[in-house]
This record gives C-alpha cells, structure tokens and sequence, in this order.
C-alpha cells in the first residue's frame, strides 16, 4: 500500500494518504472545471489530517451532499468528500509531496449532467433540473 504525504500551498493543512494511486480523475462540473482539479479517489479512512484542521474552509453548493475543502490562508483545493461516494474523498493529487502523476491513467467522469436540485440554480449549472 502507498503513503503519500500532502498540504497546501503556504502549508498550513498538511495531511496523508495510506492508498494506493492506480487512477486519477477529472470531473466536468462546473465546480471541477474551474478549479482544474485532478484528483484520485480514496476511502475515508485512508485520509489522515496531519495538521491545519481549523484552517480548513468548506464550500458547499447546490445538493450540499459534497464538501469541497480549502485552505483559509491561502486558498488551494486539498480534498472533497465525493457527492456520489459519501465515504470517499476526492483529493487534489497536486497537493501530494513529490508524486510523479505521469504514469497514473486519468479517467474523465460526468459531473456536468448530475441533477441540479438548488432552488434558484445558476445558468451555468447544467445538468438536468427537478
């Protein structure tokens, strides 16, 4: 099993993963495209916060099922518990400490035409409205 070691950038929030890294993801919600992210998906128990809990910021939109986390300081996405996998988070590979992506296949996934179920969604939140 891999351990990873990771933070944001000033390094405030510091964590680690105990998984192994066979996939990564990108996602086309609207969220996800603006913030880049690519991200490896691991089970809750196998993220650890190290340090910088308290400086830990949630933005959470629409279903509010997903937690997005960032840093207060300075602003960098580390990890997202997963709308559609409540036990699992999504974490931002490039806060991990010296991981070479390169080698590690991405997979596309479909966040775009999720359900959007906000009372007064933005225009630019597609996916199908109820």
């Amino acid at each position: 099993m891999g351990s990873y070691r990771g933070s944001c950038h000033c390094g405030t929030v510091t964590f680690r993963i105990d998984a192994e890294i066979t996939e990564l993801t990108t996602c086309d919600c609207s969220l996800c495209a603006k913030k880049n992210a690519l991200m490896t998906k691991v089970h809750e128990s196998a993220l650890t916060i190290t340090s910088g809990e308290q400086a830990l910021t949630l933005y959470q939109w629409n279903t509010q099922r997903a937690k997005h986390y960032f840093c207060s300081r300075c602003g960098i996405y580390t990890f997202h518990r997963k709308r559609a996998a409540p036990d699992h988070y999504g974490v931002n590979i490039q806060c991990l400490d010296d991981f070479d992506h390169s080698k590690v296949p991405v997979r596309a996934t479909e966040g775009a035409n999720m359900t959007v179920v906000a009372p007064d969604p933005r225009p630019e939140w597609p996916g199908p409205r109820e």
